[in-house]
Order: C-alpha cells, then structure tokens, then sequence
C-alpha cells in the first residue's frame, strides 16, 4: 500500500506541470484561442491541486473550491470566445499582435 504523502506529491507534480505548460502558452503564444486554452490549463492546475489536498485533508473543503472555479472557468470561457468573435468581426484576424489600436 502506498503512502498519502506519496500521492500528494504525485499530484503536486502534475499540477506544477500543468501549471508550466499553461504559463508557457500565455508568454509564447500570440493567439487568442490559444491564450484562452492556456488559460483553462492554469486553471485546471488550480483545481487538481485543490481536489488533491482536499482528499488527503479532513476538512479544508477542495471539492466544493474546485467546482466553484470549474463554474468560474465556464463564464470566462463565455467571456473570452465572446471577446474573441467581436475581435474578429472588427479586424477579421484573432492575432494578439495585430491590436495596436486597443491600447489606451
């Protein structure tokens, strides 16, 4: 039989390389589809990590935190390919590069 703390760290790792894999994406990639993957990637690192602890911890509560964040990632995801589309329909490209003209 395996040991908890064993495990923990079995899922510690897989977070922190889902969490590496979504931070690349945000820096290199210059697309907002991709950007927004990249973004659903962190988030989904943030809630391995919080279902992981929640198991091995009696009462902090990591299942109730992660299903709160799956329902936030879903309005963002709404949010984003919104924003995505009406970029589109204004400059028919979703290329981050390309939108000089939004800044302030």
């Amino acid at each position: 039989m395996r040991k908890m703390g064993n495990e923990l760290t079995e899922f510690v790792l897989v977070s922190i390389a889902l969490l590496s894999i979504g931070i690349y994406g945000l820096a290199v990639k210059r697309n907002f589809i991709r950007m927004l993957f990249a973004i659903e990637i962190v988030i989904n690192a943030a809630n391995l990590n919080m279902v992981a602890f929640g198991r091995f911890l009696p009462h902090s509560g990591g299942q109730t935190l992660a299903l709160f964040s799956i329902a936030i990632a879903a309005a963002e995801v709404a949010v984003g390919l919104s924003l995505i589309i009406v970029a589109y329909r204004m400059y028919n490209n979703i290329d981050i590069a390309d939108f000089r003209s939004l800044k302030g």
